[in-house]
């Protein structure tokens, strides 16, 4: 596979193997691998970055040449990496505070196996007795006749050039996005549904989404409380409930006061959305999907899939009564044309940089976003 960031890669190799860089290239597996998670490096902010599987690899990499083995050999007998010890640094790396486990304990692996399935190694070992990992030594050797290569220091080189790559792409975003500042009406409303397109990254997708859902519903109100005769006024109010594309198990808005709960997700997998709804206890949920499907065609999607999974037509219906709504992009795009003729249109272009902002780990004092909140609390978390 050729893309723009294999040309880092190759430069990187080329500096370290000269002549060889590119058998090295060609043959290794590990190498092969990271090319294929590093094809969005220079692809935008728009497209989704692979931080996962490749941070797993950099953190066993990383210990593995913080304690020489990369020189001295012996890794054999080295009593392995403490799992919380990996697991703290890779979500001190850029874009990796909200990492899971996953990639370390299974993820990497599996990906990797479908990938080069006539590969005889594994890449991540580990002793689930006492959560000591290890990265498999025979993939970060290049053997050259009798002639053993290091790849470590390399590898670790090559991904630092991609989070520069995807620092950059996403710096570039958020400059765009502060150049918006200058549209006006129409020009700016083009530039946020722009910004809704099904290419987009998933994290972009789910800022942008949240934006203009905070903003739509920001003017309906709800009458209650336990009196007929004294009720209580109250604006929706939308609230993010973490970090994007977190795979950390939650659900990402919740709406007061009606309790609503939506889900962001660009896949149309039925698995995906029964999960969700098993995870809330098959409470309602509203699935923001990025897709310019019809709705309809969405649901039916969900159903005709479900159908073939379980063969109880019962078990079916719960699940489906459990969509309490589909919002695609086309209904996202008539939601953010009604919060503009509400007058939202400037708080939900900074709403959309101040979620950037945390989403991307900028300092809040490089940026004042309180001149797009004229008063509003924010809830966004």
């Amino acid at each position: 596979m050729e893309h723009e960031f294999t040309k880092t890669i190759k430069r990187i190799l080329k500096k370290n193997f000269s002549k060889l860089s590119e058998k090295i290239l060609s043959e290794s597996e590990l190498i092969q691998y990271i090319n294929i998670k590093t094809k969005s490096a220079n692809k935008g902010s728009k497209s989704r970055g692979s931080f996962a599987n490749l941070y797993a690899i950099y953190v066993l990499v990383e210990d593995y040449i913080s304690n020489g083995f990369h020189k001295k050999g012996n890794y054999k007998n080295y009593k392995g990496a403490i799992f919380s010890t990996l697991f703290n640094r890779q979500r001190e790396l850029p874009f990796g505070q909200k990492l899971q486990n996953h990639a370390l304990n299974h993820r990497m692996n599996e990906e990797f196996k479908k990938f080069f399935p006539n590969c005889e190694y594994v890449p991540i070992l580990r002793d689930t007795s006492n959560n000591r990992y290890w990265f498999n030594q025979n993939l970060l050797e290049f053997r050259v006749g009798k002639k053993r290569l290091d790849l470590s220091e390399s590898i670790i080189q090559i991904i630092d050039a991609y989070i520069e790559a995807k620092k950059s792409s996403f710096d570039r975003f958020i400059k765009f996005c502060e150049n918006a500042e200058k549209l006006k009406g129409d020009e700016l409303v083009e530039f946020i549904t722009g910004l809704l397109e099904p290419t987009v990254d998933a994290r972009i997708f789910e800022i942008v989404s949240y934006s203009i859902l905070k903003y739509y519903y920001h003017n309906q109100k709800l009458y209650w409380g336990f009196d007929p005769e004294d009720l209580q006024e109250d604006n929706l109010k939308l609230y993010k409930t973490g970090r994007t594309n977190a795979n950390d198990g939650g659900i990402d808005f919740v709406m007061k006061p009606l309790g609503r709960f939506f889900q962001v997700t660009e896949t149309v997998d039925v698995k995906k959305y029964f999960l969700d709804i098993d995870k809330i206890e098959k409470y309602p949920i509203t699935f923001v999907v990025k897709s310019s499907d019809a709705t309809e065609t969405i649901k039916h999607k969900i159903q005709d899939q479900a159908e073939k999974q379980y063969s109880i037509t019962a078990i079916v219906s719960r699940y489906m009564e459990c969509i309490e709504e589909v919002i695609n992009i086309p209904e996202l795009v008539l939601k953010l044309k009604s919060a503009v003729n509400q007058g939202f249109l400037n708080d939900i272009l900074g709403e959309i940089i101040k979620q950037s902002r945390v989403e991307f780990n900028y300092d809040e004092e490089d940026y004042d976003v309180s001149q797009y909140e004229n008063g509003i609390e924010s809830e966004g978390k």
